[in-house]
């Protein structure tokens, strides 16, 4: 009599491993991916296959976070900054076309020659091309290439400046003191470089070591009385900015800084060996302190991502009270990226006044301190953006000129599109609503798409 077979008992809760062999992958999956798949599926042999393999539920991530990186390239920071840029000057120029009276004019027979009144809106932004990046129809080479010269030129203290106001936005502070530490990176630079007569070369070093200590100095301030006193950085900046003005107006008028035989508030000339030298000859004002803002670029990237100080930075601006408790010295951090920061914007006066004008006035900061916060704004707060956008600036400041005098529109214009562009890079959600760049709407279907395969599921199990 033969004895039948009988299954042996299981324990409970457990289920036959699935077979790698009884389970197909599409794609060509070889038999180590297989099993690998079927042994993440059913935990070891412990639980049933679900009704989605795992190696299906890995391509179907696979293909959402593909999907995603593109998506996140045109919803990102960067795509957001490049729209705002964008629709600044759409609007910029829809106002420069209705304040025309030659755009009125040719709108007059636009059914006859529709072409003028495309050239006439068209006009400014192409005078402001030529004199900012490439005039083709300058006589000679030089003259061509004089825009884009004057354009890193103008650059050059709004990268140093905007560099300074971005450190301080990532350490979480809102210095808006970058005028005030120009000022005086200007003083000290420049009285280094008229009073001291030093041999070429050191002279030189001497003047932006004075320049970097000066803004340094203004801009420790701030720090010093953030962290001991709790004093809010706007309203100390604010009211610093105004103290170095004057101050700066009042020593123009000393012996010591106004220039002999003169009765204008301005400082002798700086000696030829404090200049930075000139890149591309006399015939063009760019010099070498473009260059040192490349450097001071470079410099923030590697402080904010590749040192500790940096990501102690980075940790105080993301959360104050948990780098405290982390260990992290918040005061002595806030003091150090204040006079970091100081010493940024310091450079740019020295590039002001080693550089552009050759000597110290008055004027020496203009507005460079306040476009610098737009700058920073524009690039996001990094280094690299933030040169960028210095360098878009600089066009527009060098070729506003050029505009106003061959199309006699207003170089007011200018900040009227800077001012959109600040308002554009305040409201995110206003920028990818117009462009129809709306993140939730992705996240929307991603939910329900997941819904549908986690309903799937459900139905699988059940049956």
């Amino acid at each position: 009599m033969s004895e039948k077979a009988t299954p042996e008992p299981q324990a409970p809760g457990h289920h036959d491993a699935a077979d790698p062999a009884d389970i197909q992958v599409p794609g060509g999956s070889t038999p180590e991916a297989v099993a690998s798949d079927v042994a993440l599926d059913t935990a070891g042999g412990q639980m049933p296959p679900s009704a989605v393999p795992a190696a299906t539920q890995r391509r179907s991530r696979d293909r959402d976070s593909s999907g995603s990186v593109l998506h996140q390239i045109f919803t990102g920071n960067a795509m957001v900054s490049l729209l705002s840029v964008l629709l600044a000057i759409v609007l910029g120029g829809i106002l420069m076309a209705v304040t025309n009276p030659k755009v009125a004019a040719a709108a007059g027979y636009f059914f006859a020659q529709p072409g003028d009144l495309l050239t006439e809106v068209i006009r400014p932004y192409t005078a402001l091309v030529q004199g900012s990046i490439f005039n083709w129809a300058g006589a000679g080479l030089a003259a061509q290439l004089y825009p884009i010269t004057e354009t890193l030129t103008v650059s050059t203290p709004l990268i140093c400046a905007g560099l300074g106001v971005a450190l301080a936005f990532r350490a979480g502070l809102f210095n808006i003191g970058a005028q005030g530490q120009i000022i005086f990176g200007a003083l000290f630079g420049a009285y280094a470089g008229f009073a001291w007569h030093l041999p070429i070369g050191l002279h030189l070093l001497v003047v932006i070591v004075a320049g970097l200590v000066g803004g340094a100095v203004w801009g420790g301030v701030v720090g010093l009385l953030k962290a001991r006193t709790g004093a809010h950085e706007v309203i100390v900046t604010i009211m610093l900015n105004y103290i170095a003005n004057f101050l700066l107006l009042f020593l123009l008028t000393t012996p010591a800084f106004q220039r002999k035989g003169s009765t204008n508030p301005i400082s002798p000339f700086l000696d030829s060996t404090a200049l930075f030298p000139e890149m591309l000859g006399p015939q063009f004002r760019l010099h070498a302190g473009f260059l040192a803002a490349i450097v001071a670029t470079a410099f923030v990237w590697w402080l904010l991502n590749r040192s500790t100080i940096g990501f102690e930075f980075r940790a105080v601006g993301a959360n104050p009270h948990a780098a405290r408790t982390a260990g992290i010295n918040v005061a002595r951090s806030t003091i150090l990226v204040m006079a970091v920061a100081g010493a940024l914007a310091g450079l740019a006066g020295v590039a002001q006044v080693s550089g552009t004008e050759k000597y110290l006035s008055g004027g020496v900061a203009a507005s460079i301190g306040f476009d610098a916060i737009t700058v920073a704004l524009l690039g996001r707060s990094t280094p690299w953006g933030t040169f960028f956008a210095g360098l878009l600036f600089g066009a527009f400041r060098a070729g506003g000129v050029a505009m106003q005098a061959q199309t006699q529109t207003p170089i007011d214009i200018v900040l009227v599109i800077q001012s959109l562009i600040v308002l554009f890079i305040a409201a995110p959600p206003l920028v990818r609503a117009i462009f129809g760049l709306n993140p939730r709407k992705k996240k929307t279907t991603t939910s329900g798409t997941a819904g549908s395969h986690t309903g799937g599921v459900k139905s699988g199990a059940a049956v």
